[in-house]
């Protein structure tokens, strides 16, 4: 496997995969499937604000991604960002997203970034188990913040502190 920056080219493959979560399932609050022009606007939007957006390739395919953004617009939450993981149906059970994220972290840290949020629409036992295992804690849940696809989520808000800080 091999992770590495994502590129403007790896946008439709990266586009892919996120829109499984949006279509197939509560994990993603949006409600319509994104366009590879609006995603490409969004990833370079990330890259100009100095977040990092990584994909896993295995096999020479994309399999997974994960990205930072930003937490909240106000200036003093600069150095805190919000982080997700996505992976294809065939990277599940292979430690993917372990190592995908885990680099994720070690690159917010390396640039200077203090806190790391995670926000798990619930229920996800995997991705909240996989927050845990790379140092997470759980700050709270949000009750039946989202209405999708007839019924009300709950989201888990998870932290990290990095290691610079």
């Amino acid at each position: 496997m091999v992770i590495r920056d994502a590129t403007p080219e790896d946008v439709p493959a990266l586009n892919a995969i996120y829109n499984r979560y949006i279509v197939g399932s509560h994990v993603s609050f949006d409600t319509e499937a994104w366009t590879d022009a609006k995603r490409l606007e969004w990833f370079e939007t990330r890259i100009q604000g100095g977040y990092v957006v990584l994909v896993a390739v295995l096999d020479g395919v994309i399999v997974g991604a994960s990205w930072s953004g930003p937490w909240r617009d106000k200036a003093a939450y600069r150095t805190t960002v919000e982080t997700t993981v996505v992976l294809s149906d065939d990277a599940w059970g292979r430690g993917v997203g372990t190592a995908i994220y885990a680099e994720l972290l070690d690159r917010l840290d390396v640039a200077g970034f203090h806190v790391a949020i995670g926000v798990v629409a619930l229920p996800n036992d995997a991705s909240v188990a996989l927050h845990h295992k790379l140092g997470f804690r759980e700050v709270g849940v949000l009750e039946e913040v989202g209405s999708k696809n007839g019924a009300y989520h709950s989201t888990m808000l998870l932290e990290k502190r990095l290691g610079s800080g």
